[in-house]
């Protein structure tokens, strides 16, 4: 039941999708320019750093929001909370990459990743803002940016799951492992797109004015 409660908060959360309100604020809709995408990294193309900041600490603040109601809902339960943050943060990213009112078209969920890590560990978000911004900038590619952050996430998870740093009971290991998982595949398959164009060479840099 509780992962359920989880999930669906998660998803309702993930359905505020700071991109689209944004752009509509400005008489726009971001969904027709750049990539299509919703997410901040199409918004920083189109519309500039400004908003693409704003977009970026929307989303990923829908996730702190939730994942901070998920630690009260669930404070009496500790051996479990970070499982249950793991639940919630899935859901989140679905909400915001599969809105059903928007067709189920969003964005990547690499904002609300970055929500998810702020959420869990400190340290873990702190080598994969290192790794982020290193990637970045050797390379001039956000994709690739954003795709070893769900690597080096997916391993932190692993890391601090098995040093007991997040108190999970034994017998839900192998849960929370799966979850890391999958909310790691899920924003790596997000940038399939993005992978065959690195691969061809054809990635737009940072820098560049719209995505193709």
């Amino acid at each position: 039941m509780e992962r359920a409660v989880c999930l669906i908060m998660g998803y309702v959360f993930g359905l505020f999708q700071t991109g689209y309100l944004y752009s509509r604020s400005k008489h726009m809709d971001i969904r027709n320019y750049g990539s299509g995408n919703s997410g901040s990294t199409n918004v920083l193309r189109v519309m500039g750093k400004k908003a693409g900041l704003i977009v970026f600490l929307g989303d990923a603040g829908k996730m702190i929001v939730a994942c901070l109601l998920t630690r009260f809902l669930f404070r009496s339960q500790p051996e479990m909370l970070y499982v249950y943050l793991l639940y919630t943060g899935f859901g989140v990213i679905l909400g915001h990459n599969f809105p059903f009112y928007m067709g189920f078209k969003g964005g990547k969920g690499i904002a609300a990743s970055a929500g998810l890590l702020a959420s869990t560990d400190w340290r873990v978000m702190l080598v994969c803002l290192a790794v982020f911004v290193a990637a970045v900038a050797i390379t001039r590619y956000v994709s690739l940016g954003s795709i070893l952050v769900m690597i080096c996430f997916f391993i932190g998870m692993i890391i601090c799951g098995a040093r007991g740093d997040f108190g999970i009971a034994a017998a839900h290991l192998t849960e929370f492992y799966v979850l890391a998982g999958l909310i790691s595949v899920m924003g790596i398959w997000r940038h399939h797109a993005n992978i065959k164009r690195l691969l061809n060479g054809t990635e737009n840099k940072l820098g560049a004015r719209k995505e193709s």
